[in-house]
């Protein structure tokens, strides 16, 4: 399956006008648009979340190991 030739392309768009009507399609592309937004910011919000978590993770770690060198000194 190949990319569909301008023919075909023409024949889809002409049944979606058919459709959805011509006033309708800036709606559909405004909302198909902020949908791929929202997508692509939780996708960069889910890769940030582990390395927060990291980061605390390791805070803690040294906060502690600082404490058991003070309790030792």
């Amino acid at each position: 399956m190949g990319m569909p030739s301008m023919p075909e392309l023409l024949i889809v768009l002409a049944i979606v006008v058919l459709l959805f009507g011509a006033k309708k399609i800036p709606d559909l592309a405004k909302g198909m648009g902020k949908g791929i937004k929202d997508f692509k910011k939780a996708i960069k919000e889910d890769d940030e979340e582990p390395k927060e978590i990291a980061k605390k993770d390791t805070d803690t770690v040294e906060t502690k190991i600082e404490e058991k060198k003070s309790d030792n000194a």
